[in-house]
């Protein structure tokens, strides 16, 4: 069905789900969409403003994942399977991801007839304010990391901010990783045939409320990932 489903990951957000959600039912210029939140069982009463958001907005849904461990990739993958829509956008619940950028990246997947659409953060850019130095410069390692290994598909697949045709996940759901907070890397390197993908830069915004999820057990699930793609390709064997 043609439309466009917004998935959106969270885990004690609290302070930011109601201005997210009201933002984003502000600036949306989508013919038919829907949101859909999956929170990974929070405890801050992150449920009862869900319920609150469900009763005023008839396009909004809400999923407590409450099976362990707490995983973004996971929470993502269980919206994925709970969207309607031809086109599915995920972004953060943190309020780093400016709603005015759906249109941006809805846009270009439909006119360019893309596969995925990135929002790609402009990291080398004195315009680029939402991240401390030791998260800019890590992510910068990261990004150069993951593309001189397994090749570039992206300027950003690190990026928690993109838009895909519901089929990239479909047909390569039951080979990804599935663990972390990297679901973009794990969409586009477990991809069998070719995708068209295109990048959109964004501004990334600073985090007003919560702190953020990033810590050393996901960078490690991260280059256990990558480790995944090289044996899985056979670069370990040469």
């Amino acid at each position: 069905m043609s439309g466009l489903s917004i998935v959106i990951p969270v885990y004690n957000e609290y302070k930011n789900l109601s201005f997210l959600v009201n933002e984003i039912f502000r600036f949306v210029r989508v013919d038919k969409f829907e949101i859909i939140i999956v929170d990974d069982n929070s405890k801050d009463g992150s449920h009862e403003v869900l319920r609150k958001l469900k009763k005023r907005f008839k396009n909004f849904r809400f999923f407590i994942r409450k099976k362990k461990p707490r995983d973004l990739s996971r929470s993502c993958v269980f919206g994925f399977k709970k969207a309607k829509f031809e086109f599915v956008m995920v972004m953060d619940g943190d309020l780093q991801h400016d709603p005015k950028d759906i249109n941006k990246l809805y846009k270009k997947i439909v006119k360019d007839n893309c596969d995925i659409v990135v929002g790609s953060r402009e990291l080398l850019s004195k315009k680029n304010y939402g991240l401390k130095l030791y998260r800019l410069i890590s992510s910068i390692i990261l990004i150069l990391f993951v593309n001189f290994i397994l090749g570039k598909k992206t300027n950003d697949p690190m990026s928690g901010f993109f838009v895909f045709r519901k089929k990239v996940f479909t047909d390569v759901e039951k080979d990804l990783f599935n663990k972390g907070y990297k679901i973009l890397l794990d969409l586009i390197y477990t991809q069998k045939r070719y995708i068209k993908i295109k990048d959109v830069f964004i501004k990334f915004q600073i985090r007003k409320e919560g702190s953020s999820k990033m810590n050393f057990n996901i960078i490690y699930l991260l280059f256990l990932h990558i480790f995944k793609k090289l044996r899985k390709f056979n670069f370990l064997n040469t």
